[in-house]
C-alpha cells in the first residue's frame, strides 16, 4: 500500500509540474453544461517519459511496460484532484474517470520498436511501441462504447442506483467486453442491465499498416519469395481522420491483442500518429561532380550527357535520349512524404519497339522514392472488403496508383487495357482523385456514400502504334497516331513523347549489337565511354536533386508566361485548341525539374527554354505544328558522342531559343514591355 501512496505522489508532482493539473482544469469547465450528463468523462494528459523517470524511476518504468496500471494510477490521481477543487460535481465515483495518457515518446531502443517484418509481430506483454510503415487500408468511421453504467436489478442492492458499476474501453478490448447482458453485480451476484441513457459513444477507425519493404515487390518485375504481413491500427476518437491511404506513418501506440473466438488478432492502439518520410542518401558521386565541373560552361551539357548514358543496361548510350530525359525530370519531381503538393509529370510514350522501352521504364522505377509496377490482375485504384474485426463496415484497400502516392504508378502497355479501364484512367488523370462507392445496404447502412480519395503521383505508360503514312523523317512534325487509344486519354497526360529513331536501321544494329555483347560479358562493362555511371549513383543523384529547393529567376518565368500566352492565342485562333491552365503548371514543373537535375536552386532561362521545347513537341504530337516551328527531337538535335556534338546541340539550341523569343514577341499579348525585338 505504501508504494502505490508513494507512486501516485510522485504522479500528482508530475502533473504538477507539467502544467497536467491546470490543463484539467480547463478540461472540466466543458462539463459544467447542465445539459451535459454523462456516466464517463474522458480526460487526456500528456506525459513525457523522460520527465517521470527522473522524478520517480518505478513510474517511470510503469508508464513504458504496464500502460493499464500506470493509467489507473493517473486516473486515481485525477479523481482526487476533481474531488477536492469540486471541478466536476457529478462525478462521484473514480470509475467515472476516463484517463487517457498520451506519451510523448519513446525510449530510441529496438525494445520498443515493433518491427512489422518480425515474426510473431505482437509476442511480448502489451505496452507502448513504436510502428511505422504503409496504410494500404482502411474503413470509413463508425462508433464505439467509449464507457457505460450498469445497475443491479436488485433493487434492495446499493448498485441498483448510483454509479458503482462503470465499465470503460481498454486497450485490445471487443465491444463486447464493455457491454454485455451477462455481467453480475460485485455485491450480490445479481444480473447487471445497462442504463443506456448514460451510454458514451466514440468514434473508431481501422487502419491496415504494411512494412514499407513490401513496396520492393511491387516495384520489382520478378516474383518474391517474401510475404508481407500487416498490423491493424485502431484510431480513437481525436486520431480518427488523421491519415490517410498510400502515406507513411509513424505511429505510437500499445500492441494488444484482439480476442475474438476462436481467434486471437495481433493490433495497436494508436496513441499518437506523425508522418513519416525514409532516410535517403542526399550525396553525390565523385564522377557526377567531375562531369558537373567540366560542363560548367554550358547549362545544357550536364543533364545532357546524364541521360545520354543513363540505363546502358537496357540500351546503348544515344538510343530513346528524350524519353529517358523526361523520366529522369518526372523522378527528380516526385516527393518522399508527398507531403507537399506533388508536381505530376506524367508521361506517355509512343513507340514501335515496346519492349525496350518497357525495360526502360521498368528499369526507371527503381529510382523513384516509390514506384508502382501495375499489373493488370491488380486492382488499379481501389477496392472494397467486409470489416473482419466485427464493424461490418466498408474496409477501403489501396490500388497502385494510392500505393504509389508521392512516387511513381507505370501504368504499362495501354492497350492491353479494355475500354472501361481507359476510361477510369481517363477520369483520375482530369480530376487526380479516385472515386469510392460504397452501397449501404451492403455494409450496413441506411444511404450510399461516395468518396474521393486524392491521387499523388505520376503516370507512366506507353502505346505501341504504327507510323501515320510510313516513315516521318520530314522537319515538321505532325500529330502522332495512338493507335487505339482515345484522343482525350492521350491529352490527358502532360507529356507525350515519341521515340523515334533517329539512326534508322542503325539504331536496330546497336540494340542487336548492345543485347548479344550484354549476353556474352556479364563480368565486363558494356562499353568504356569518357563517362560510366552505376546505378547505385543515379540513385544518388536523383535522390540528391529531388531535395533541391529552387526558386525561378524573372527571364524564366517571363519566356514561360509568354510561350503560355503565345501558344495559347495561336492555337485557338488557327486550331480551336484551348491551352488549359494545367500547360503553365507542366511548364514550370519542367523547368524545376531541368534546374534540380543540374544541380542548381535557381531556374534559369536555359530551364525554361528545355521545357518549352518538351511541352511544344508534345503539343505537336497531339495537335500539329503551329508558328513555333522547332524539329522533332529539339531538345537532342543530335548524337552527343563527342565534344564536338555537344557544341553542335549548345549552338542549336542557343538558335532555339532566339526563335521561342521572337515567337513570344510576335504573339505574346504585351510581350514587347519585357522581351526586345533584338
Amino acid at each position: 500500500m505504501s508504494d502505490i501512496v508513494s507512486l501516485k505522489e510522485s504522479v500528482l508532482v508530475y502533473l504538477d509540474r507539467s502544467g497536467g493539473l491546470q490543463k484539467l482544469v480547463e478540461d472540466c469547465k466543458p462539463f459544467h453544461d447542465p445539459q451535459r450528463i454523462e456516466a464517463v468523462y474522458r480526460f487526456s494528459i500528456n506525459v513525457n517519459p523522460s520527465d517521470v523517470i527522473e522524478l520517480d524511476a518505478e513510474l517511470g518504468d510503469c508508464v513504458l511496460h504496464d500502460p493499464l496500471r500506470a493509467t489507473a494510477l493517473f486516473q486515481s490521481v485525477c479523481f482526487l484532484a476533481i474531488k477536492t477543487l469540486s471541478l466536476v460535481e457529478r462525478i462521484h465515483t473514480e470509475s467515472q474517470v476516463n484517463v487517457n495518457l498520451k506519451l510523448t515518446h519513446l525510449p530510441p531502443f529496438p525494445e520498443y520498436t515493433l518491427d512489422l517484418c518480425s515474426y510473431p509481430c505482437v509476442y511480448k506483454p502489451m505496452r507502448p511501441v513504436f510502428v511505422q510503415g504503409l496504410v494500404i487500408a482502411m474503413t470509413r468511421i463508425t462508433k464505439y462504447t467509449q464507457g457505460a453504467r450498469f445497475l443491479c436489478v436488485n433493487e434492495d442492492c446499493p448498485c441498483s442506483t448510483g454509479f458503482h458499476h462503470i465499465r470503460v474501453h481498454a486497450p485490445g478490448a471487443t465491444e463486447s467486453a464493455t457491454v454485455r447482458s451477462d455481467f453480475s453485480c460485485m455485491m450480490c451476484s445479481s444480473q447487471l442491465k445497462e442504463d443506456m441513457k448514460f451510454r458514451v459513444l466514440g468514434d473508431k477507425q481501422l487502419v491496415e499498416l504494411i512494412d514499407v519493404k513490401a513496396l520492393d515487390v511491387l516495384t520489382s518485375h520478378q516474383q518474391s519469395s517474401l510475404r508481407y504481413q500487416s498490423v491493424t491500427l485502431f484510431l480513437r476518437d481525436e486520431l480518427c481522420n488523421s491519415m490517410r491511404i498510400g502515406q507513411l506513418y509513424r505511429v505510437l501506440g500499445i500492441s494488444a491483442h484482439v480476442h475474438q473466438w476462436p481467434n486471437i488478432t495481433c493490433s495497436v492502439e494508436a496513441n499518437s500518429i506523425q508522418l513519416w518520410e525514409p532516410q535517403y542518401p542526399h550525396k553525390v558521386s565523385a564522377r557526377f561532380l567531375e562531369l558537373l565541373k567540366a560542363t560548367a560552361c554550358s547549362p545544357w551539357r550536364f543533364p545532357a550527357i546524364v541521360a545520354h548514358y543513363f540505363g546502358v543496361a537496357i540500351a546503348p548510350p544515344g538510343l530513346y535520349n528524350t524519353l529517358k530525359l523526361t523520366m529522369l525530370l518526372s523522378l527528380v519531381q516526385t516527393k518522399a512524404g508527398a507531403q507537399d503538393a506533388l508536381q505530376s509529370l506524367d508521361i506517355l510514350a509512343v513507340t514501335t519497339d515496346s519492349l525496350i522501352v518497357e525495360r526502360l521504364m521498368a528499369y526507371s522505377l527503381h529510382l523513384a522514392c516509390r514506384g508502382v509496377r501495375h499489373r493488370p490482375s491488380w486492382e488499379m485504384f481501389a477496392s472494397l472488403s467486409r470489416d473482419e474485426h466485427g464493424a461490418g463496415t466498408a474496409n477501403i484497400h489501396a490500388g497502385s496508383t494510392l500505393l504509389a502516392t508521392g512516387g511513381i504508378c507505370m501504368l504499362g502497355d495501354l492497350g492491353c487495357y479494355k475500354k472501361d479501364k481507359l476510361d477510369a484512367i481517363l477520369s483520375v488523370l482530369e480530376s487526380r482523385a479516385v472515386s469510392v462507392f460504397i452501397p449501404g445496404k451492403k455494409y450496413g447502412e441506411d444511404v450510399d456514400q461516395q468518396f474521393y480519395i486524392p491521387v499523388q503521383c505520376s503516370f507512366w505508360a506507353f502505346t505501341n502504334s504504327g507510323q501515320r503514312s510510313g516513315r516521318v523523317d520530314c522537319a515538321v512534325l505532325g500529330t502522332a497516331d495512338m493507335g487505339p487509344l482515345p484522343v482525350q486519354l492521350s491529352d490527358s497526360f502532360g507529356l507525350l513523347i515519341q521515340c523515334r529513331d533517329t539512326m534508322g536501321d542503325q539504331a536496330l544494329l546497336a540494340q542487336t549489337i548492345h543485347t548479344l555483347r550484354q549476353a556474352v560479358q556479364t563480368d565486363e562493362p558494356l562499353y568504356t565511354p569518357c563517362w560510366t555511371f552505376s546505378t547505385d549513383e543515379y540513385v544518388e543523384l536523383v535522390a540528391h536533386a529531388r531535395h533541391l529547393q529552387v526558386e525561378f529567376c524573372p527571364g524564366a518565368e517571363k519566356i514561360i508566361h509568354g510561350y503560355y500566352m503565345a501558344s495559347r492565342r495561336v492555337r485557338a485562333q488557327t486550331e480551336g485548341v484551348k491551352m488549359s491552365l494545367a500547360s503553365i503548371k507542366l511548364l514550370m514543373s519542367l523547368a524545376e525539374a531541368h534546374c534540380k537535375l543540374c544541380l542548381r536552386t535557381q531556374v534559369l532561362e536555359e530551364d525554361a527554354v528545355i521545357a518549352v521545347l518538351l511541352c511544344e513537341n508534345s503539343v505537336i504530337l497531339k495537335h500539329g505544328t503551329s508558328a513555333l516551328i522547332i524539329p522533332p527531337d529539339s531538345v537532342f538535335p543530335c548524337d552527343l558522342g563527342d565534344a564536338d556534338a555537344l557544341r553542335r546541340r549548345d549552338m542549336i539550341l542557343d538558335e532555339l531559343h532566339q526563335n521561342i523569343l521572337r515567337f513570344i514577341f510576335t504573339y505574346a499579348p504585351g510581350a514587347d514591355t519585357y522581351i526586345t525585338e533584338e
